[in-house]
């Protein structure tokens, strides 16, 4: 993974790499998203996965940039066993962010080649009232 595509992706989850998170609630708008996103990125569709994303994701990487880090990261686990949301922590700022509506929600996931993974993806609340993603990790 490039430098600055990993710093990028792992900026907005710095911050709340301690914080205790409140226990998942059942999927709601944001977690609908996250899912339909994770469909495309677990389909190796990542050119889709960055159209899908906010406008801010999509200035801060770009497409090739964001398709190179997956192929390098996301697709040697292989494909996705099961994938169930452990957490969901909202706010209003995150660093290197705008000021806005985030919601950071933490799954647990097992790979083909990676049983016991992590993965995070940060959500934000689009002008148009929309969620869409604007950055994530795995662990």
């Amino acid at each position: 993974m490039k430098p600055f595509t990993t710093m990028l992706v792992s900026l907005l989850f710095v911050a709340f790499a301690g914080l205790a998170l409140a226990a998942a609630p059942m999927p709601d708008e944001a977690g609908r998203t996250a899912q339909s996103w994770f469909e495309l990125v677990d389909a190796g569709e990542y050119g889709r996965s960055w159209e899908a994303s906010s406008a801010f994701f999509r200035t801060a990487v770009s497409e090739a940039n964001w398709i190179a880090s997956l192929q390098a990261v996301r697709k040697p686990l292989g494909a996705r066993i099961h994938r169930e949301q452990i957490s969901s922590q909202e706010a209003t700022s995150l660093p290197g962010a705008p000021d806005g509506e985030y919601r950071i929600l933490l799954f647990a996931t097992e790979f083909a080649g990676k049983k016991a993974s992590r993965e995070t993806i940060t959500l934000m609340r689009e002008p148009d009232g929309q969620w869409r993603a604007a950055g994530y990790f795995i662990q």
